[in-house]
């Protein structure tokens, strides 16, 4: 089991805006932990300081040694598949073959004003999109359409490593788990609208779909996004998390609300919800993130969710750590991170699961 870290929703201003990602990220290079995710995300403030993970893993590239540099996620419809792999070719070789990215079809329908035409049959367009990038990766001469008719591409530069590492974001949906089984990548998920048996059903399924179509010696990869905060007292954690997670739920809940006839993976209309419903909802979310679908309390609350989560499949926590919590407050939680990583590994194998 290994920790990551995971970032989406800071809401600095200012010229210090990209500051915890920097620091975190050097922290987490020089301590142990074993990746660092960021994501794409458009048009609203819930995330919008992350429009190009390209971008930002860039500047990881330049600031770390050792740490995975991974895109959570590329919206592969809102892209050609072409300025994908070129992008992040550029980066593994800025940061000497540390890169790795996670594909989503997207959901929000104005994201699309980049390739309106995807918006419908995203999921295929997904697919075929990361088929793609993995030819042009390996150095496949491909045709594409051009103004003449048609032209064949290599890539340029050519990366670092000989594969691109390559997972395919899950919300829940079954269909999607069964997709990255028979692609072959691993899986990045989260617990925001699963269950923990919801979330071992969707991981049982991805192994099925795995082995049925790539042999059943072929591992894969699962990654689970936890919201994260650590410290010395679970309780007064809990206080530390409360309003600013509460607060990152209700910006979640307005861009649902913007979404044109997108309802809640909960199957109701976030529109339809009065105020009063919706804080009941909000805390009724958060007791449930913090009590069973986070990495919140102390070390040892942190073993026995790593636990839990090795025994249905997991291979990966990425530790979510910018909801809210005062930055120096969230830095100087790292300590614990990286004292839960060593307890980790010091466990071993089937003795931690």
């Amino acid at each position: 089991m290994d920790l990551s870290l995971f970032f989406f929703a800071d809401g600095s201003a200012g010229t210090d805006r990209y500051d915890l990602l920097l620091d975190s990220a050097r922290f987490a290079d020089e301590h142990g932990l074993h990746a660092v995710w960021t994501p794409e995300r458009h048009f609203h403030e819930f995330g919008g300081q992350y429009p190009n993970p390209a971008v930002t893993s860039a500047a990881l590239a330049a600031v770390t040694q050792r740490l995975a540099i991974r895109a959570g996620s590329i919206v592969a419809p809102l892209h050609h598949p072409i300025r994908i792999a070129e992008e992040w070719s550029v980066v593994d070789n800025l940061s000497n073959g540390r890169v790795g990215v996670s594909f989503a079809s997207g959901w929000h329908a104005r994201d699309f004003v980049f390739q309106p035409g995807n918006y419908d049959h995203r999921r295929n367009v997904m697919a075929e999109t990361v088929g793609t990038v993995r030819r042009l990766w390996r150095g496949d001469l491909i045709e594409f359409e051009a103004p003449a008719g048609t032209c064949d591409v290599r890539l340029y530069p050519r990366p670092v490593q000989a594969e691109l590492p390559v997972w395919i974001t899950a919300a829940g949906s079954s269909q999607t788990y069964q997709m990255a089984g028979r692609l072959g990548t691993g899986v990045l998920t989260h617990q925001l609208t699963q269950d923990h048996t919801a979330l071992e059903r969707g991981i049982s399924l991805y192994r099925e779909a795995l082995a049925e179509s790539h042999g059943p010696d072929v591992p894969g990869h699962v990654v689970v996004m936890l919201h994260t905060l650590l410290g010395d007292d679970r309780g007064q954690v809990r206080e530390l998390v409360r309003t600013p997670l509460i607060e990152y739920l209700r910006s979640s809940m307005d861009l649902l609300s913007k979404a044109p006839a997108s309802p809640s993976s909960d199957g109701f209309d976030v529109n339809r919800v009065s105020r009063d419903d919706r804080e009941f909802l909000l805390e009724r979310a958060f007791d449930r993130i913090f009590d069973q679908a986070g990495l919140f309390g102390t070390v040892d609350d942190g073993i026995e969710t790593a636990r839990r989560l090795a025994a249905i499949g997991v291979d990966e926590i990425a530790c979510l750590i910018d909801f809210g919590v005062a930055s120096d407050v969230v830095f100087d939680s790292l300590k614990h991170l990286e004292l839960l990583q060593e307890q980790i590994h010091a466990i071993r194998g089937a003795d931690f699961r």
